[in-house]
């Protein structure tokens, strides 16, 4: 199986301290995704958003600076690793996303998903 990676930038209109508490707020992350999510900042915990479509297990967490997680799709050889690591900007937050090992089949939507499902709903939350 084919893998890809990802690397893309996103601003958030706020500071890094209040995207940190939307991606990891379980409270927040309903809020912003309108849908259940299952949540706790503590490494080693599972995670699910948009009511489990999304799923996987809480890797690393630095407070107000970086998220790292392991997706779950199915059978995989390589865990496939998202990586969100906040900056300040002088116009917010700049978001550097990570992901890697993306199956082939399915790196047009996760690349589709990160825009339109997951950055901009959190963009449209601060504005």
């Amino acid at each position: 199986m084919q893998m890809q990676n990802l690397k893309r930038y996103f601003i958030i209109p706020t500071g890094p301290k209040e995207v940190y508490n939307a991606l990891t707020n379980k409270k927040m992350l309903e809020i912003w995704t309108g849908e259940d999510a299952v949540m706790e900042p503590v490494a080693g915990t599972p995670f699910s958003l948009w009511g489990g479509s999304i799923s996987g297990v809480n890797l690393e967490f630095e407070e107000n600076r970086k998220i790292v997680q392991q997706w779950f799709f199915g059978e995989q050889d390589e865990p496939s690793i998202v990586t969100i690591i906040l900056h300040p900007d002088k116009k917010g937050t700049s978001v550097e996303l990570r992901h890697i090992n993306i199956p082939e089949e399915a790196y047009q939507n996760i690349s589709e998903g990160w825009e339109e499902d997951y950055f901009k709903p959190l963009r449209e939350l601060f504005i």
